[in-house]
């Protein structure tokens, strides 16, 4: 005579055997979910932009073979930016690189009020040259190109750019942050003088006076 099956019974020793069934071992967390919100966090931290992507072509016997080159710039909206380039055979896969790179070359500009720069600057790269300028309330950034990037990113809401020579954006990029290396705050440079920040400030402020009744 034939056996009939207990279909409850072998229904109930296969939801144990397979994952995530009844016979999961307890007390034992799943793997992965506690990096996860990190790298969430870490990842809104940052703002980036594209800034160019360039394609280039390697002969080789048989053809030849593309590869595409990316420029990022990186920045935290708060002062903190930076920049760097990939290559890579896949355009995500480039500008996966050139975001990585950006992150490890932060550097720290400080800001006059959180949205402007503390004085005029300039810097050059190569055959380019830039120049930025401090600007008041409800200006804008007036900027082009690779340089509105390098602002936004990093949180500046009023400057006056200009680039003088070279349109290459890898140069433009390292003109402009040569400039913004150039930058100090009325406080670093009290504290080398030997003086209170307000003695900067206030000297800076009548100067601009003086000059605006002139």
């Amino acid at each position: 005579m034939a056996r009939t099956p207990n279909t409850e019974a072998e229904g109930a020793g296969r939801r144990g055997r397979g994952r995530g069934g009844d016979g999961e071992r307890e007390g034992r967390a799943p793997r992965g979910r506690g990096e996860a919100p990190r790298q969430e966090r870490e990842e809104s931290e940052f703002v980036d932009k594209l800034v160019h992507i360039n394609r280039v072509a390697k002969v080789v016997k048989g053809g030849r073979r593309f590869a595409f080159a990316a420029l990022v710039v990186v920045g935290d909206a708060k002062g903190r930016v930076g920049y760097g380039s990939g290559k890579a055979r896949e355009v995500p896969e480039a500008i996966r690189k050139a975001t990585e790179q950006a992150k490890r070359n932060l550097i720290k500009v400080p800001l006059r009020e959180g949205r402007t720069l503390h004085h005029d600057c300039t810097g050059h790269f190569g055959a380019g040259r830039v120049v930025l300028r401090a600007a008041p309330p409800g200006t804008g950034i007036i900027a082009g190109g690779p340089m509105r990037a390098v602002f936004e990113t990093m949180g500046v809401a009023d400057v006056v750019a200009k680039c003088l020579g070279t349109s290459n954006p890898h140069n433009m990029i390292k003109a402009t942050f040569d400039a913004l290396l150039s930058l100090n705050s009325p406080r670093s440079i009290a504290a080398k003088r030997g003086k209170k920040v307000g003695e900067i400030i206030g000297r800076r402020d009548g100067a601009a006076a003086a000059a605006a009744v002139a």
